[in-house]
């Protein structure tokens, strides 16, 4: 699926946090000055051009919704981090993490009984 620009990231954001909604709703969950009803609706548009949500047409208007949910885009995304950062390397990933968030010795080795009892738990 094509990556999401921070706008239409923001606007699945409202998808996943209030479920299906037509365009008029999505405008009016916006702050004052709120974007024009023809800008959130070309958004939404585009949004549908990548996948992203579906409509259902009621007279002439369009209750749209997440075609994909909030944890199939984590992943998807969380994939695409670690496939162009870090060389598909899962050891990458969780070696600048340690580095970054300096965990304590104690907090390492809860991280790791908690993978050792994950993955025994899938076997």
């Amino acid at each position: 699926m094509k990556k999401l620009t921070d706008k239409e990231e923001e606007l699945m954001q409202h998808f996943w946090q209030h479920g299906p909604m037509f365009v008029k709703q999505i405008v009016e969950l916006y702050p004052e000055p709120r974007p024009h009803f023809n800008t959130v609706s070309t958004f939404v548009r585009g949004l549908e051009q990548k996948s992203y949500v579906t409509h259902e047409q009621y007279g002439n208007t369009y209750l749209y919704r997440a075609a994909i949910s909030r944890d199939e885009y984590s992943r998807m995304t969380l994939k695409s981090v670690i496939s162009r950062y870090f060389n598909n390397s899962l050891f990458g990933v969780v070696s600048a993490l340690f580095k970054e968030e300096k965990l304590s010795d104690e907090e390492i080795r809860e991280l790791v009984d908690k993978v050792v009892n994950d993955k025994g738990s899938n076997e």
